[in-house]
């Protein structure tokens, strides 16, 4: 059973034990070396002196706070420093744009800690009242029961020994956008249009990369809570590179004239997999665990397509259904699609495990931050909140990295 506190960390590839509000927080000082870095760099968006001392403050109280990062919380291990009243302000009613400083928070770490994809994460935020923003009841595959939750769209900076997220959708349902009243209590603006989950995850990738003008990398989404091929299909048609998670039912078409069904009509991705079993090659993947034995795992790739995607390689690229089983596992034990054709298999495996890599630092750093601590109902405070704990992230990951051996 869903226990709301704790909390599980509930993101879309399952749900995992989180540290209980009484966690010892981050090691006062062990950051302030990058604290102060992120500060000189961070900030220059905010125009006024005492915004900059205020979300300096609410960082350091991200990290040192004990329990629930809520604004109460802060301003107690702060004291005389900021009372609750201003904290709240700065978070939930000032006017400051956040997205000048994810954008800074970006630019940062690709200089710091170059990434090998982007990593997208749908992540469930559960809630016990109806008030804050974008709060409904949906019912999640993982945890196989109905939550009343927030929905949220993370896209993390990724590579083999860290990761930090560096932009957020919230996932606003139609009874919230369509109730002017209730866009009016927590002052979701105009602008904001009715999306689908889907939409809403392509406008997160598209923002980050597109308008941002941040490097090409591929997009790597392992997800049982969206719908993985209309995804696919919209950013593959803006020629994104890409790894995407697909279920075993998945109707796809073979293309591969290595396979005798080629042509033939649509079947599972399951079944094509299994009869390209004799495709397959070994990958040795390195551990994530130091000292431990590098896995051997199984893959293999067949030319597929499907309703919206080309039969025929395009400009885009082929599409490619991507197998992986462990050695003496079952087979195929995961799915991906990808238009990532000319990369090579054991390649594409260690991208897959992109997908650990974020899970892992989710538990183990976002949610000790406060990532999902908002306790208020407004949508700029939910924007700004989960900025600053996304800088709070990055803060206590380059601090890992700079002092002990990769992970």
């Amino acid at each position: 059973m869903l226990s709301l506190d704790p909390r599980p960390t509930t993101t879309a590839r399952g749900t995992h034990p989180t540290p209980t509000p009484t966690s010892t927080p981050f090691r006062s000082g062990s950051h302030d070396a990058v604290l102060s870095e992120f500060s000189s760099t961070l900030f220059t968006s905010l125009s006024r002196n005492d915004q900059c001392r205020k979300a300096v403050q609410y960082l350091r109280g991200l990290l040192e706070t004990p329990g629930r990062k809520s604004v109460r919380n802060i301003a107690a291990l702060l004291g005389e420093q900021a009372s609750e009243q201003n904290l709240h302000h700065f978070i939930s009613a000032s006017t400051w744009d956040w997205i000048p400083i994810r954008r800074a928070l970006a630019d940062h770490w690709i200089d710091a800690r170059p990434p090998q994809a982007w990593v997208v994460q749908p992540v469930i935020i559960p809630k016990t009242g109806r008030h804050s923003v974008g709060v409904d009841k949906h019912f999640f595959p993982t945890l196989g029961q109905m939550v009343n939750a927030q929905r949220a769209i993370g896209v993390w900076a990724a590579s083999d020994t860290t990761s930090t997220p560096v932009n957020w959708r919230l996932h606003l349902p139609q009874a919230w956008l369509k109730d002017d009243h209730r866009r009016s209590q927590v002052a979701i603006p105009d602008d904001v249009p009715v999306e689908t989950m889907t939409e809403s995850v392509v406008e997160a990738c598209l923002e980050a990369v597109n308008r941002w003008q941040l490097p090409v990398r591929p997009f790597v989404l392992d997800s049982c809570e969206v719908h993985a091929l209309p995804i696919f299909e919209k950013l593959h048609a803006t020629g994104m590179p890409l790894l995407v998670s697909v279920c075993e039912d998945q109707p796809l078409t073979v293309t591969d004239p290595a396979l005798p069904a080629a042509g033939r009509g649509p079947l599972t991705a399951e079944q094509i997999m299994i009869m390209a079993k004799d495709l397959r090659r070994p990958v040795t993947i390195p551990s994530h665990v130091p000292g431990s034995p590098s896995p051997t795992r199984w893959a293999a790739t067949v030319r597929v397509s499907g309703p919206n995607l080309p039969g025929q390689p395009s400009a885009q690229g082929k599409v490619l259904l991507l197998g992986v089983g462990e050695e003496g596992g079952r087979w195929p034990a995961k799915l991906w699609l990808t238009n990532l054709s000319t990369t090579p298999p054991a390649s594409l495996v260690r991208l897959t495990r992109l997908a650990d890599r974020v899970d892992r630092d989710f538990t183990e750093i976002a949610d000790r931050v406060g990532i999902r601590d908002f306790s208020g109902r407004s949508f700029g405070g939910w924007h700004r909140h989960i900025t600053l704990a996304s800088a709070a992230h990055a803060v206590v990951a380059l601090t890992r990295s700079d002092t002990q051996a990769p992970a």
